[in-house]
């Protein structure tokens, strides 16, 4: 089957025990759910760094 997708293994491996149990509506939230989660970590360093930047210049 890992063959037939072009995934290796080790990634079908991971993401069954990633989302075992789940729904498949569940798994496509929990997947959007990182997905912001992901976009929320960029925005807070983003906001970080541009904090730092503006201690610097005063």
């Amino acid at each position: 089957m890992c063959r037939d997708t072009g995934i290796s293994s080790g990634t079908f491996y991971h993401s069954k025990s990633k989302y075992e149990g789940m729904e498949f509506n569940e798994a496509n939230r929990f997947k959007e759910l990182e997905s912001e989660n992901s976009k929320l970590k960029k925005m807070l360093a983003d906001k970080l760094l541009e904090v730092e930047t503006i201690r610097y210049v005063f």
